[in-house]
């Protein structure tokens, strides 16, 4: 071959790449990645936010992000076809890097790869959730540090909002509830209705409804909660940076993101969905 090295080892089971050959891979993929970014820079000096777009979104974030924002993104750039992929993180930064995705909306902190910058949003306020009166009716924010660690339920391993809502509490994992989880915030919300535990949600989700219907409390902290912060993630060679600018503020002035919503989780708060109707 042209490089006149082994790139691969192979028997009759296996095949795998030398250590050259993963080097090479490796060196590859940025190749292919820059000439991308390349033929990207052309396309969107001539035309922003028109032809294909590949956003990537974790499953924390997309069902209460989306639909407003691209409600108005249809609106505003009729020619945009935006193709979305729901994943967790570290799987929407692999297709990012491998130039599968353009740019990838994720929640800080988060230990990026090389070669990954973000442009940060907004910070997504977490909140106490539970199905106890005693705990979630007051009128004031609760102490942290009233928290009990082995009540409290979270997503399962994998999820970057588990290990959000972990270092915010100032909590190690091994304090929380290990013997159950849930793998969406659907079904950590039914866990906490049937009186299994505690857990902490983003006000994003709640703004969003996922406690539409149900009997539970949503009860701010005190001082000022912990949070996440939402960003869009993008390779440091993208040339579709000022577009995912532009995406940001769209994102950051759809409905969701206003001071109405802020308003409105608030009185949320203080008061169960059956009281209210629904406890966002």
């Amino acid at each position: 071959s042209t490089l006149d090295v082994t790139l691969v080892e192979r028997d009759r089971r296996h095949v795998a790449f030398t250590a050259v050959g993963e080097a090479v891979v490796a060196r590859a993929r940025d190749l292919v990645a820059q000439a991308n970014d390349l033929v990207e820079l052309c396309a969107s000096a001539r035309h922003p936010l028109t032809g294909n777009f590949r956003l990537g979104v974790i499953p924390t974030i997309a069902p209460f992000a989306l639909p407003s924002s691209l409600a108005t993104l249809r609106l505003q750039y009729p020619k945009l076809k935006l193709f979305l992929r729901e994943d967790l993180t570290d799987v929407c930064l692999d297709r990012l890097l491998a130039s599968a995705l353009d740019a990838a909306l994720i929640a800080l902190p988060y230990e990026l790869p090389a070669g990954v910058e973000t442009m940060p949003l907004y910070d997504d306020e977490f909140l106490f959730v539970t199905a106890e009166a005693k705990l979630g009716s007051a009128q004031s924010p609760l102490p942290i540090d009233k928290i009990e660690p082995e009540q409290l339920l979270l997503l399962e391993d994998g999820h970057c909002l588990r290990e959000h809502a972990i270092a915010a509490c100032g909590l190690k994992s091994a304090q929380t509830n290990r013997t159950l989880s849930a793998t969406s915030l659907i079904t950590l919300t039914h866990m906490v209705e049937s009186g299994l535990g505690h857990t902490l949600l983003p006000e994003l989700a709640i703004a969003g409804g996922v406690l539409s219907g149900s009997a539970l409390y949503a009860r701010r902290f005190a001082p000022r909660g912990p949070a996440r912060t939402i960003a869009f993630a993008f390779r440091k060679t993208s040339a579709r940076r000022e577009e995912i600018a532009e995406l940001g503020k769209i994102f950051k002035q759809s409905k969701g993101f206003t001071g109405a919503l802020r308003a409105k989780t608030a009185r949320q708060a203080r008061k169960p969905a059956a009281a209210s109707g629904a406890a966002r």
